[in-house]
């Protein structure tokens, strides 16, 4: 009876034996392959967002379609948030959203108030956010922004004034406007004018700050106007008061005798200078710039760049006369 349960049971084992054999045989000689160990990076879309105040103005659409254009290239969702008429309150509220929403990176037009530096030294670093600041910039140890892509804008400020001693000649009395805010972009366009027109001795500069309403800075052209009646050139520092500026000029004289320039991040900048009311203006590369932003914030989260360059990014800028839009 022992012996015919052994039996039985040797049995058993070589039927057991046999079929694992053969089913071992099948997993090696088929093409199957065991799943892969799910990449959540893979899976997962990464989601940025550019922020701006200044909304539906030529350049700033310009800085979106670039973004956008180099988001779907590289399969990442953007999202473009904004304000409209420099609404700094509203587009520190954007900037905070973002940030809470733990957003994987953010591009966004630098604001030199203490307020946005605390958001982005403070808060974007304690969630590990990256920023890169666009076109308007704000310095790297005061924001810990990872980069910034956009124009030198020292250079810019150069390059206007020396077009200006083209126009003009070497004396004159030029009048150097800009906003009371005192930004970083504006004070770099301002060191480079300044650098050019103290080499010569024969101009003449005057530092004119303005509240930047538009009623405001109608009435600081008028004192200007008046407390100054030779005056031979304007240049406005901050593009966005440029139109109400010309506005009073014109309401006083002829726009003709003046030298007058800007630069083209100005809501009404395009149209000022193809009227012939601005005899120059900086062109910037603003499409460029925000293709170029979302190419490196992504290069930073798949560690492809890292660091990016704290020194920045610079895209192409040109002098813009009035007779080459005609």
């Amino acid at each position: 009876m022992k012996k015919t349960g052994m039996i039985v049971l040797c049995f058993i084992l070589v039927i057991l034996c046999y079929f694992t054999i053969v089913s071992a045989e099948k997993v090696f000689r088929s093409e199957w392959q065991l799943p892969q160990a799910s990449d959540k990076k893979k899976q997962e879309q990464y989601r940025l967002v550019l922020i701006t105040q200044e909304l539906e103005t030529p350049f700033w659409n310009k800085v979106r379609v670039g973004a956008l254009g180099q988001a779907k290239k590289e399969n990442v969702s953007l999202e473009v948030w904004g304000s409209y008429g420099n609404n700094q309150e509203d587009f520190l509220k954007k900037l905070e959203i973002a940030i809470h929403s733990k957003v994987d990176g953010i591009i966004v037009q630098g604001l030199d108030t203490d307020e946005f530096k605390n958001l982005t030294k403070v808060k974007a670093a304690f969630y590990g956010i990256p920023i890169i600041t666009v076109a308007n910039d704000v310095p790297m140890e005061e924001s810990l922004r990872r980069t910034y892509v956009g124009s030198d804008q020292y250079l810019a400020g150069q390059m206007i004034a020396k077009q200006l001693l083209l126009d003009m000649g070497p004396q004159g009395h030029v009048i150097l406007m800009h906003d009371s805010h005192q930004a970083y972009f504006l004070e770099q366009r301002l060191k480079g004018m300044q650098d050019v027109l103290d080499d010569y001795p024969s101009v003449q500069t005057t530092y004119a700050e303005t509240p930047d309403t538009r009623e405001q800075v109608i009435a600081t052209t008028q004192d200007l106007l008046n407390r100054i009646p030779n005056v031979d050139a304007f240049i406005a520092v901050n593009a966005n008061i440029s139109g109400a500026m010309i506005q009073e000029i014109e309401r006083r004289s002829q726009i003709k005798p003046y030298y007058i320039y800007s630069f083209d991040d100005g809501s009404e900048s395009l149209s000022l200078l193809m009227k012939g009311k601005l005899d120059g203006m900086i062109e910037q590369s603003p499409e460029k710039m925000g293709k170029i932003s979302v190419s490196l914030i992504m290069n930073w989260l798949k560690g492809d760049t890292v660091p990016l360059d704290i020194n920045g990014y610079l895209t192409d800028i040109r002098i813009l006369k009035a007779k080459d839009t005609q």
